[in-house]
């Protein structure tokens, strides 16, 4: 079978990456660590609404076939030309995953191709590296789903710090409802637009423990008290937005840099959806120009969720010689960053 490959280096890999594990569905392809491709689409929803995991099935089960041809067709290729067909395993939302596993099992059998489960984080760090060329950094990794401190060690991504509840990206998302902000394109966007023009601070919950954070109570405390301060003209919506972000970037670059103290590291690499807010990273470049560090992030072509991320991972799974069984090609909600050994890695 194909998938019983023998565990040597491959070169030359050309990889397509499905990614669909929450309201964005994309296809890349990326060939010798060239992205040739990177198509995606969003499910939007109405301001003040969240996505359901049905309806955003539904949503990539409409697109997702469309992005399959569209890729191959940007990268000029053929699908005899794919190595091997990559998927976001997890962690994510369960509907959308399984129509991504789905399609991505098809294709496997269709083109007679090996297929490789990637987890979705990995993906996010290896595309990082990749676009940034970034050696050994702590990475940043902030997205709607997941908030983590890491850096590698002996074949791990090593989580040093995470959130204890919520992650940073559904905090700003519900914050965002709270105030009828548009989703389109996103709700972290437009919130980040928005306290360009806030001027008062007001003072929220900051909740770091140890090498950890926690929105849950800031997000509490400004959902109760955000709509009686806007009434009595305390403050404006955007003075909201303002506070909030400054509160949230300063609890994350307080644990990054405790990480980077701990591990000695010169370089920051800030990635997912959240990493894209230029907010962020001008606070984050202040403190690494204060450490005498340097700051690597992606823009938005990179940072949000996409298939050439899991494509690239993937093909450095492939040419370490992993690949996953089709009775093993399952996907998951919950898929920690340090459960993934990085055979493709010996630094």
């Amino acid at each position: 079978f194909f998938f019983l490959l023998p565990f040597f280096k491959r070169s030359m890999v050309c990889a397509l990456g499905i990614e669909g594990s929450a309201n964005k569905v994309g296809v890349g392809i990326v060939r010798d660590g060239e992205v040739l491709s990177n198509v995606r689409k969003t499910y939007v929803t109405p301001p003040g609404e969240g996505f359901q995991p049905r309806d955003t099935a539904q949503h990539h089960r409409r697109n997702i076939v469309g992005l399959v041809v569209e890729a191959l067709k940007q990268a000029q290729l053929q699908p005899g030309d794919i190595d091997c067909v990559c998927f976001t395993k997890g962690p994510g939302m369960g509907a959308p995953l399984a129509v991504c596993a789905v399609v991505a099992r098809t294709l496997s059998l269709l083109w007679n191709r090996p297929l490789v489960g990637v987890n979705h984080c990995i993906g996010h760090i290896e595309m990082g590296r990749l676009v940034t060329k970034a050696q050994n950094p702590t990475v940043l990794y902030v997205s709607g789903g997941n908030t983590q401190v890491i850096a590698y060690s002996m074949n791990k991504y090593r989580i040093f710090g995470e959130t204890i509840d919520i992650a940073v990206g559904n905090c700003l998302d519900r914050f965002a409802r709270l105030l009828k902000i548009p989703n389109d394109p996103s709700p972290g966007y437009n919130i980040e637009q928005e306290a360009k023009r806030g001027q008062v601070f007001i003072e929220l919950p900051y909740v770091v423990k140890g090498m950890d954070v926690s929105f849950s109570g800031l997000l509490s405390k400004i959902e109760k008290e955000a709509p009686k301060l806007i009434e009595k003209g305390v403050c404006t919506g955007a003075d909201l937005c303002y506070s909030l972000q400054e509160t949230l970037f300063a609890m994350l670059v307080e644990i990054t840099e405790r990480a980077m103290a701990h591990c000695n590291s010169e370089e920051v690499l800030i990635v997912g959806g959240v990493g894209c807010n230029l907010r962020l990273q001008e606070m984050m470049g202040i403190m690494c120009k204060e450490r005498g560090a340097k700051l690597y992030a992606t823009d938005d072509r990179f940072c949000i969720d996409n298939g050439a991320m899991i494509a690239q991972a993937g093909a450095l799974m492939y040419a370490a010689g992993t690949t996953t069984a089709l009775s093993d090609s399952w996907v998951t909600q919950r898929y920690r960053t340090d459960e993934v050994h990085v055979g493709w890695r010996d630094d």
